[in-house]
């Protein structure tokens, strides 16, 4: 075998950053980045391999996409499908995979060691390996130790020998096709597709990406390709170790993560395939410039978007020059195109920037958002963009521009955190597929090394008055669309940009100084990059694990801690104003919200600067009051934190602002209903627990009502009593914090508020027994999923015995409730099991995203519960101890940066419970946690049956639901039109049909209930009794009609019944009948509320007060 070559031993990298890297290319031409970190916590890695949707084929869209999903489903080497999910799940991991148009990337998180402060198991060893029915053979490198190596070991067989299981082909494409239907509705995906759609024919970037059961399954079947030959030769012909980028994240060293990639990545073949190009033709051609889409969203929004053709720019990572177009374009601050049409109350957004396409060509977008007389305006806005990009055309490259988005690159690389293992081996192993310097590829899309300014000029050619495309999306303009979008059903028309607006463009472009308007010019120069970097670092046994109360007065109190585990010359302020009016009422809440994004619009031109300088705020309600936060660099922090504070106090509501502000957040409400329902579901289940807190219809319903002079007389109200509690963090000393409390409270001077008036938001308790089902119907004619969130209440949260077992059923039951109810009963895309932790009180919880009705769900959710206790009772003891060790290295996961480390302690703060040890107390209460403990457990507040149990449920429904459809017929009607339709079926495919005697086949079946299994069999025994078909024949027929069915039995109003291809479905248990909520005050009414949160710990364990400055 050939040596490995050695492509870098060192990378240009951050800081701070205390990893070793290692480039390397395997005999088979796979590159290799090896990273050694020794303090990690967890292992991690990906690979990127150089094909994607850009390579399906024109009449198969998807295969990219569906061999992904197929990779996942059992290996040679590994050949029970879910093998891969159950190692990770056991060692405290997760994978994903991502599919692209040029790429598709695959990746996995898992433990870096096999204990991670956890107590060995029982027999003393791991007892986990061995979970996913294989027999190993042991290496003898000690990387028995390492659940890095066995994840490597499964996660290789990806690229070396992929099953293809037939038996799992059919459920993996209904979960593509459930992922595609999930993004149906969403206008990100919508109009994603119409540009593609609309672009050059010639080009890969038409195709459709996602792929369904048409075109991944049913038109295939019908032109006699077969499918699981195909998608084995895509992965023949697509998939060389030559094309493959992997990254490995570990503590063990280079050395050993050399000689495990080698011994386990060395059999990928490679088959010296060239990278993958697309040079014959440009993304939009001379027939797609110089048009104007016009294109009806699902949400109501506005907005005007500029496409041009653009350049490529991977190989010019030394200069980088479409930041600087992106900067001046997206530019917020006086004399940006934004500030000038906002000004003009035409626009409320506006945002700037360039894509590569594949290796040969790029698009550069402009997206602005606009106001409602904005959208009569949409051709002076055109305008406007025109003029400014002659204003950047005429001034010419400008080495000062570039400058600061080079000091700040500089700055933002010098002090970059660690993220998560995935999120890094994931994005890096992407990065290895640019033409970088190996030793750049940490720094190379993040550095400008130098300003060229025949770069930039280049760059600023590109935008042209001939080589774009406009967009104009609006739920109401033009109103005739005359064009519906294949793929997603996007209304739209398009046109040719008429002669008069051409014209115009063209005199923009070419505009002088004095034709354009004076408000447009180009930025000034950055106060807020910083300058004041020095971090004084300061060695210590152990990071603190809590911050320090530092005042404790009657109206305010202000928590430290100075940052001793990152080093970053960075912080955060976080102010909490408390007032309960915030929430007394829905109207309180609206107008609170108001207040804030007034004050947001209001500061958008001054903090625009700060932002694109890494120092940003942030202006929010919640149930308790008001919350600012002000982080990043701490060098100029003070300066902002007072600017936010003055314009929160000194705030004067302008009608004109007003009203764009109000209708912009009308729209937001209005167009929740248009999520996903997964995403609403959750919401009703906090409403219907939550002793306080109100749903988005009720805030729907007041905002109309609310004037300016409202918000005007309701600011003192909010602000003229309040108690301040601030918490200081990062590079910041005590005297920094003691000067920005002092700085707040003499800004805004309010009374304070006595502990008895603020307020606390406490969870109604569930009785002991109660079943509770509320429903809704999901505002969305158009969307075909119903949701469920099944919801097992347990007890206080203030309990931790009761917390450690919620926690460890979770875990206990995740990769079950994903491998029952998604892969194997194929409910839908979205399935979710898991702890629910509310304010006061804490619980099991099930959410499913489906086709089926919300009926059918909780009836599978009562049946997979079963099977988990059922699970969990017969677990073995090494499989259980491995389960609680997962679980205590999730727990005992270290902190990546320094935000998460404030995001923790604000969240303790913001409980009531500051319980800053949290982490600490959950494993101290897992670790002595049996398996007897847990069946209890489940059988008294888990199982369907169980007496004890308290259950409610959100069940959301379509308004398209089969059985509001199937309201209008009969059963017999419904069991007349299927029989007539398999009739016609069978009829066109040349089999002689005796109606009578093909009737009779189905007297037996459950037509109207969707026995589906049932109708195929009687359609299989009437070819091959009555009609003499062969076999083989016959067989092809019935998959063929069952690929009719799924489409024809819906349209009846009938729900197909569960396939029961991995054997009989478990049945659901026999439950008690449940309680619809029909009045939700009456049922709040009639439960009793929980202890409200109050400190676990003393707080003068925290207090390290001292005289006021």
């Amino acid at each position: 075998m050939a040596p490995v070559e050695r492509l870098a031993d060192k990378l240009e990298a951050p800081e701070l950053d205390d990893r070793n890297y290692r480039v390397i290319k395997l005999p088979n031409k796979l590159e290799v980045l090896l990273v050694h970190d020794p303090d990690t916590d967890k292992a991690s890695a990906s690979v990127n391999v150089n094909v994607g949707s850009f390579s399906d084929a024109d009449d198969m869209p998807g295969m990219a996409h569906a061999v992904e999903h197929l990779l996942f489903m059992g290996t040679e080497k590994y050949p029970v499908e879910n093998a891969y999910s159950q190692y990770l799940t056991a060692h405290s991991g997760y994978s994903n995979a991502y599919t692209a148009s040029t790429e598709t990337n695959y990746f996995f998180e898992v433990a870096a060691s096999a204990e991670s402060g956890s107590e060995p198991a029982a027999d003393g060893v791991d007892g986990v390996d061995g979970v996913d029915g294989t027999n190993e053979t042991a290496p003898t490198d000690g990387s028995t130790e390492s659940p890095l190596y066995g994840a490597l070991d499964r996660f290789a067989q990806f690229f070396i020998s992929p099953l293809f299981l037939s038996e799992t082909l059919d459920r993996e494409l209904r979960a593509v096709d459930s992922e595609n239907k999930k993004n149906l509705q969403s206008d990100n995906w919508r109009f994603m597709q119409l540009d593609k759609t609309l672009s050059n024919p010639k080009h890969p970037y038409h195709h459709f990406s996602t792929g369904n059961l048409q075109t991944l399954r049913d038109e295939p079947r019908k032109r006699g390709v077969e499918i699981r030959k195909e998608f084995i030769d895509f992965h023949h012909k697509h998939y060389s170790a030559n094309r493959m980028k992997l990254v490995v994240l570990g503590k063990e060293s280079l050395e050993q993560l050399e000689s495990w990639v080698v011994e386990l990545f060395s059999s990928v073949k490679n088959k010296d395939l060239p990278r993958n190009r697309w040079e014959s033709a440009l993304p939009y051609g001379s027939d797609q410039v110089l048009t104007q889409v016009f294109a009806k969203p699902v949400m109501d929004t506005r907005s005007l978007d500029f496409s041009f053709t653009y350049q490529n720019e991977e190989r010019l990572y030394e200069t980088h020059p479409g930041r600087y177009l992106s900067h001046l374009i997206g530019h917020e601050g006086p004399g940006s195109i934004l500030a000038y049409i906002k000004a003009k109350g035409w626009a409320n957004g506006l945002s700037a920037g360039g894509m590569d396409v594949c290796p040969d060509s790029g698009l550069f977008h402009i997206s602005i958002r606009l106001t409602p007389e904005g959208l009569k305006e949409y051709k002076k806005i055109v305008e406007v963009v025109f003029q400014y990009i002659a204003l950047i055309k005429q001034s010419g490259p400008q080495q000062w521009v570039m400058d600061e988005l080079k000091a700040m690159g500089e700055v933002d690389f010098r002090f970059k955190q660690k993220t998560p293992a995935s999120k890094f081996t994931s994005r890096l192993s992407s990065v290895m597929q640019k033409p970088l310097p190996r030793e750049w590829l940490l720094s190379g899309d993040r550095l400008i090394r130098h300003f060229d300014s025949r770069m930039v000029g280049q760059a600023i050619d590109c935008l042209k008055d001939d080589n774009y495309r406009l967009t104009v999306v609006s739920q109401d303009f033009p109103g005739d669309w005359d064009m519906k979008e294949k793929w997603y059903g996007t209304d739209y028309r398009i046109e040719k940009v008429p002669e008069d607006l051409q014209e115009t463009i063209r005199k923009a472009i070419k505009s002088t100084a004095e034709e354009r308007p004076a408000d447009l010019h180009l930025p000034h120069k950055n106060e807020f990059i910083p300058t004041r970097l020095t971090v004084e670092k300061k060695e210590v046994d152990e990071p603190s694990k809590v911050p320090t109360l530092i005042r404790n007065d009657v109206g305010l109190r202000t928590w430290w801690k100075k940052d001793d585990r990152f080093w970053v010359p960075k912080g955060s302020v976080v102010v909490a104003l408390r007032n309960p009016l915030v929430s007394v009422t829905p109207a309180n809440a609206v107008k609170t919200t108001l207040f804030c994004q007034l004050v947001k619009d209001a500061l958008n031109e001054y903090s625009y600067d700060a932002e694109i300088s890494g120092l940003d705020y942030s202006l929010d309600t919640n149930s308790l009051g008001l919350s600012i936060d002000v982080s990043g660099y701490n060098d100029k922090m003070p300066v902002l934190l007072e600017k936010v504070l003055v314009s929160l106090r000194d705030m004067v509501v302008k009608a004109d602002r007003f009203q764009i502000v109000k209708e912009r957040i009308l729209r937001g409400y209005r167009n929740w209903d248009f999520q996903q329902p997964f995403h609403q579901v959750g919401e009703y289940t906090k409403w219907l627990g939550n002793s306080s807190g109100w749903i988005n219809e009720q805030y729907l319903a007041e905002l109309p009502h609310i004037t300016p002079e409202d918000i005007t007389a309701f600011i003192p109200l909010l602000l003229h009593q309040v108690h301040i509690e601030v918490l200081v963090h990062g590079n910041l000393y005590k005297e920094d914090a003691l000067r920005m409390t002092n700085l707040i409270e003499s800004t805004l001077r309010p009374r304070p508020l006595p502990l008895s008036q603020w307020g606390v938001t406490r969870n109604f308790v569930l009785p002991s027994g109660s079943d509770y089902t509320y429903r809704s119907t999901l505002g969305d004619p158009a969307n075909v999923n119903n949701c469920i969130e099944y919801y097992a209440f347990v007890g206080s949260l203030a309990d931790q015995r009761l917390r450690a077992m919620t926690l460890l059923l979770a875990q206990l039951g995740d990769e079950k409730g994903f491998d029952t109810l998604r892969t194997k009963e194929q409910l839908g895309y979205i399935v979710f099991t898991g702890s629910r932790i509310a304010s006061t009180t804490l619980g099991y919880r099930v959410i499913i995203q489906s086709e089926r009705t919300p009926e059918y769900l909780e009836q599978r959710i009562n049946a997979f519960l079963v099977s988990l206790g059922e699970l969990i009772e017969n677990m073995p003891q090494e499989e259980f101890d491995g389960h609680k060790r997962s679980l205590v290295n999730k727990r005992l996961e270290k902190l990546k940066n320094l935000d998460q480390e404030c995001t923790r302690f604000w969240n303790h703060i913001s409980s009531g419970y500051f319980h800053f040890k949290q982490v600490d107390t959950d494993v101290e209460h897992l670790r002595p946690l049996t398996r007897k403990d847990m069946v209890e457990f489940f059988k008294h507040y888990i199982h369907p049956t169980s007496p004890h149990r308290a259950k409610i449920s959100v069940h959301l429904v379509a308004q398209s639901n089969p059985k509001e459809v199937a309201g209008s017929l009969t059963s017999a009607e419904q069991e007349e039109k299927v029989v007539g339709v398999i009739g016609k079926f069978l009829t066109s495919g040349g089999v002689d049909v005796d109606a009578g005697k093909l009737a009779s086949r189905f007297e037996k079946v459950d037509i109207a209930g969707g026995d589906q299994v049932a109708l195929l069999a009687g359609i299989k025994s009437y070819l091959q009794e009555e009609a003499r078909v062969p076999e083989e024949q016959a067989t092809e027929v019935v998959k063929q009609a069952e690929q009719m069915m799924g489409t024809v039995l819906p349209s009846l109003g009938i729900e197909i019944q569960a396939k029961e291809e991995d054997g009989p479905l478990t049945p659901p248990p026999e439950v008690k009948d449940t309680v619809y909520i029909e009045d939700v005050p009456l049922f709040k009414a009639g439960l009793q509320l929980s202890a409200a949160p109050r400190p676990l710990v003393d707080l003068s364990e925290y207090e390290e007060l001292e005289p006021k400055l």
